[in-house]
């Protein structure tokens, strides 16, 4: 088939839509704007990079919106999506609309996650810890510890109370892709992240506390048992109940000048000093 037959067959199977109260339009514009599951267990992602993450990652795709001025971007993905898949082509502004960035790439759509439960995750525990995140609400955050979790071996992330949806479209771009491929688990049980670490204990897992000035220093620490890592909230850190609830405080050594890492940051240095603990390194 040449370039061009390529080109046509591609256009013919783009649905163009011009209403912004159009069924699939809405749905996609509510799930960006929710961060949640659509009635069909569907999100909303968006971006180039994220789209070709979730082609990779296996994932369903049950819609694929492209903009029109960024048609283009059709014919390097469409060859990779089902032909079973609708395809819809928008107008710049109802894409724009639609979408959350203020700088959109010019394609999203609506697929399929991967479901886990927190079995699946204790299953992977020789993987590595579980990271489990209490009141975290920079997406940034949130999305860069996930990454770290996939890249160190993690056995998966508990998103308890307070924090932000993995479902919002700045935790899944942040993600670079982890969060389609890496349990995740919100925790939605009754007493959420007490009733988590209950669990945890029962099934013998360490349950390891990390603070920002008091603790076992991290290069001293032993993260090779199985463990879940708890982290805290940008702002207050654990609640106080958490913390009573951990076999062991863990706290990253810094200059005094420093008063306290960021999340993302002290999150993922705890996960690779697991990460290089069990290697041997």
């Amino acid at each position: 088939m040449t370039r061009t037959s390529e080109s046509v067959t591609i256009a013919q199977r783009l649905r163009r839509i011009e209403g912004r109260h159009n069924a699939v339009v809405k749905e996609l514009r509510q799930a960006f704007a929710r961060a949640e599951r659509t009635e069909d267990g569907s999100c909303a992602i968006e971006g180039l990079r994220i789209m070709e993450e979730a082609i990779r990652s296996g994932l369903r795709f049950r819609a694929v919106f492209f903009k029109e001025s960024a048609q283009n971007l059709a014919e390097r993905l469409l060859p990779q999506i089902g032909a079973n898949v609708d395809t819809v082509l928008l107008t710049d502004k109802l894409f724009e609309d639609a979408v959350p960035s203020e700088t959109p790439q010019g394609v999203a759509a609506l697929v399929r996650l991967k479901e886990f439960s927190l079995d699946d995750a204790l299953e992977r525990l020789q993987l590595g810890p579980l990271i489990v995140l209490a009141g975290l609400q920079d997406p940034g955050n949130v999305g860069t510890i996930l990454r770290s979790a996939e890249a160190f071996g993690s056995a998966g992330a508990v998103l308890g109370e307070g924090t932000v949806s993995p479902l919002n479209s700045k935790v899944i771009r942040a993600s670079a892709g982890s969060m389609f491929r890496l349990p995740v688990i919100v925790a939605k049980t009754a007493g959420g992240i007490e009733s988590i670490s209950a669990k945890l204990r029962a099934q013998g897992v360490r349950l390891i506390a990390t603070s920002s000035h008091k603790g076992t220093p991290l290069d001293q620490a032993n993260l090779t048992l199985p463990s879940a890592v708890f982290v805290g909230s940008e702002g207050s850190g654990l609640p106080r109940a958490v913390m009573a609830q951990a076999d062991e405080l863990l706290a990253i050594p810094h200059t005094a000048q420093v008063e306290s890492l960021n999340a993302g940051v002290a999150g993922s240095i705890v996960l690779y000093e697991a990460a290089r603990q069990r290697r041997g390194l």
